[in-house]
């Protein structure tokens, strides 16, 4: 059993620090915000993700884990410290290191023996060199090594990342800390989970290298998506034929309204901030966010082409967080669209399973109701933002007979063209064809035969 103290009660640290507790270890997760440290000792969980409360309580029952504002007693009586603080954007584009540098200097100030210290914020490469020589900068003397140890939760499935991830990423100075290390995750090593054993700065790298990759993907299948709707043809069979090829593979291909989160946005701007820094020409890195921007305000504009005039339309909005099972609106492009249609004169009514009290605190104007049917009710349209799988399985002729007019622009491929068209659907997605009522015309979807070719109609998987 390792004495971990966790620096950070947000989304990283609250499962980093319950799933460490689950592996046997003792942690203590400390936070200077003594009203957020007394509601996790009531029992009470601050974000939505599921399977986090369960997961705290059966650790604090087992006396595991435990929740604390003393920052000095933390520190003291740990053996290592993960660094699980926010690193934001600054308007630049740069990551806003104060909340790390904090959290070494804290660490420099009570630190009475030897301590590993492990960055598993995403920070800039060559942060560990920082946060090392901030410690010794308040304590000369201190005996530390500081880790690299990024995290790859994804929000809505970050216990099942955590507890069966894909890999673990080690960047260490030392054998100590690294042995260390490897010991606090035993059950998956022994699990056999890859372990990418490196050095700090490539650690740090990997963190950002993935998540560039995978904003790339995403941005990339959206423009290819705008070039099929230049000329008719389908993404979803263009993604299907690409994703086939084993070099490219099928994961993040699934064009819609462009990604949003805490992550990609932050992860993209802070890569390409810091080869700016370095004086690195990184071409691709800059166009990857200003893409992704230009595909949720496209999503605009389609809606625009459908309807007109926002003014005195009466809009209804499926989905407001960024993902499915998550609350977060953070870059959600359904915020982006909400603020337009707002200000432009719409009546925006919305409805989605989890983040509608965080949506109003952002817009009050915002119209939400507790279910789909009851938000769709005399809308001019129906925008469909979110993916959760509930909007996957709705009475669809009941939606069609709510709405006032029975247009759809689906920003996330969620339904079948042919399908929406028979049902009465004036349907509009996203780089494929635009199918109105009546539309009987067939394409290669609708004959190509499943099972002996690889079909053209292909449903989106929930990411």
């Amino acid at each position: 059993m390792k004495r971990i103290c966790v620096m950070g009660s947000g989304y990283v640290g609250l499962v980093s620090g319950a799933c460490l507790a689950d592996f046997g270890n003792a942690v203590v997760c400390v936070d200077i915000d003594e009203p957020r440290i007394a509601r996790l000792r009531g029992g009470e969980v601050p974000i939505y993700e599921p399977g986090l409360g369960e997961l705290m309580e059966r650790n604090r029952e087992r006396g595991r884990l435990s929740f604390s504002s003393d920052v000095a007693f933390a520190i003291k009586s740990s053996d290592i410290v993960f660094i699980c603080v926010g690193t934001p954007s600054l308007p630049s584009g740069e990551v806003d290191m104060s909340y790390v540098h904090a959290a070494a200097r804290s660490i420099g100030q009570y630190m009475e023996d030897y301590k590993i210290v492990v960055n598993k914020s995403t920070v800039p490469v060559g942060t560990g060199d920082e946060v090392g020589a901030l410690i010794v900068e308040v304590r000369p003397d201190a005996d530390i090594d500081v880790v690299s140890n990024p995290e790859f939760l994804r929000e809505g499935s970050a216990i099942d990342d955590f507890m069966h991830p894909s890999r673990v990423v080690i960047g260490a100075s030392s054998r100590r800390a690294l042995e260390a290390i490897i010991d606090v995750y035993r059950p998956l090593y022994q699990s056999d989970v890859p372990m990418v054993l490196t050095d700090v700065q490539s650690a740090e790298m990997i963190k950002y290298a993935s998540n560039a990759m995978l904003a790339t993907k995403i941005s990339f299948i959206n423009e290819i998506a705008n070039i099929c709707e230049a000329f008719g043809a389908d993404v979803t069979a263009v993604a299907r034929g690409m994703g086939l090829d084993e070099r490219i593979g099928p994961r993040n291909l699934y064009a819609g309204a462009g990604y949003g989160g805490s992550c990609f946005p932050k992860d993209v701007q802070g890569l390409a901030a810091t080869a700016r820094q370095a004086g690195v020409d990184a071409p691709l890195l800059q166009t990857i966010d200003p893409s992704n921007v230009r595909q949720r305000r496209h999503m605009i504009e389609k809606l625009r082409d459908l309807i007109g005039d926002f003014d005195q339309q009466s809009v209804c909005l499926l989905g407001l967080s960024f993902k499915p099972d998550t609350d977060d609106l953070r870059e959600a492009p359904a915020m982006e669209m909400v603020d337009v249609l707002l200000r432009e004169g719409a009546t925006v009514r919305a409805y989605d399973p989890v983040a509608m009290d965080q949506a109003r605190a952002q817009f009050p104007d915002l119209v939400c109701f507790d279910d789909p049917y009851s938000a769709a009710a005399g809308a001019d349209v129906l925008v469909l933002m979110t993916e959760w799988n509930e909007f996957r399985n709705m009475d669809l002729p009941r939606i069609q007979s709510a709405l006032g007019s029975p247009r759809l622009l689906d920003c996330r491929n969620v339904y079948d063209p042919r399908e929406m068209a028979e049902l009465g659907f004036d349907y509009v997605s996203v780089g494929r064809p635009r199918r109105s009522p009546g539309d009987t015309v067939e394409t290669a979807a609708d004959w190509i035969l499943p099972g002996r070719f690889h079909a053209c109609r292909v449903t989106q998987r929930v990411r």
